[in-house]
């Protein structure tokens, strides 16, 4: 379902009664000021990106059992050499390719729908909220992209966004709305990433069983935080949505 916003007023026009407007050296009329943009709905997008984080949610719990048979096999290969065959290792090696190559479709896929709802979400917020926002609609993809800056810059478009799309109180006055779902999502995130890159840089070293053992349990640790993490992304994207939708078609201010 898309929504947009009313078309500006027309120019004025000749009413009867009052003629054509004077002609002489008055100073021309100022322009009308231009619309503040069109809303787009972010609904479909949002179908997409649930679908999406369930599944790789999906995912990320398969990993998490694949590290923990590995962890398995590893704890028993240094307990008893003899007690792990061939036939095990090989398929802990063929599950954790696996593991790891729908993981990274799914979460390339996941990226680029992500950006492209939290743009148009970041553009229907300009809308609603002119004077909201401390940074250009660009930043909401730029952001993500500038290192260091982007430690903050994505949470900071999201809470702005958040509170451009809160609908006002039934006397038109700003009702504050509670941050928590965009803060807990932003703070697993980045946990989410921290874990997930101390696992990579593990497992590129790991050679023994003992350090394979202990960079397995690194890994389940970090596909159970992703985990988290999708799921608050999820509430946070339905949430969101849900809020400008409600915006969009039932007014700016809430009657309850």
């Amino acid at each position: 379902m898309s929504f947009s916003t009313p078309d500006p007023a027309p120019s004025a026009s000749p009413q009867p009664g009052f003629g054509p407007p004077p002609v002489g050296p008055y100073p021309a009329p100022a322009p009308l000021p231009p619309a503040a943009g069109v809303l787009r709905s972010p609904q479909g997008l949002a179908t997409a990106l649930t679908a999406l984080l369930s599944v790789g949610a999906a995912v990320d719990v398969f990993s998490a059992g694949v590290n923990m048979y590995t962890w398995t096999l590893m704890k028993d290969l240094i307990g008893d050499p003899l007690s792990v065959d061939d036939d095990s290792l090989d398929l802990a090696d063929t599950l954790t390719g696996l593991a790891g190559l729908a993981q990274f479709t799914l979460r390339l896929a996941t990226v680029v729908v992500f950006l492209v709802w939290f743009h148009r979400v970041r553009c229907n917020g300009q809308v609603f909220r002119p004077d909201g926002f401390t940074q250009s609609t660009g930043w909401a993809i730029g952001g993500w992209f500038v290192p260091f800056a982007n430690l903050y810059f994505p949470y900071r478009t999201a809470r702005e966004t958040w509170e451009a799309s809160t609908r006002s109180a039934p006397d038109g006055t700003y009702r504050n709305t509670s941050n928590a779902p965009v803060t807990a999502w932003w703070i697993v995130f980045l946990a989410s990433l921290l874990i997930d890159r101390v696992f990579a840089a593990q497992y590129l070293k790991a050679e023994t069983p003992e350090e394979l053992r202990a960079v397995s349990a690194v890994g389940a640790v970090s596909d159970l935080t992703t985990v988290v993490a999708a799921v608050l992304a999820l509430l946070f994207v339905r949430k969101l949505t849900a809020m400008q939708h409600a915006k969009a078609t039932r007014g700016p201010v809430a009657h309850v």
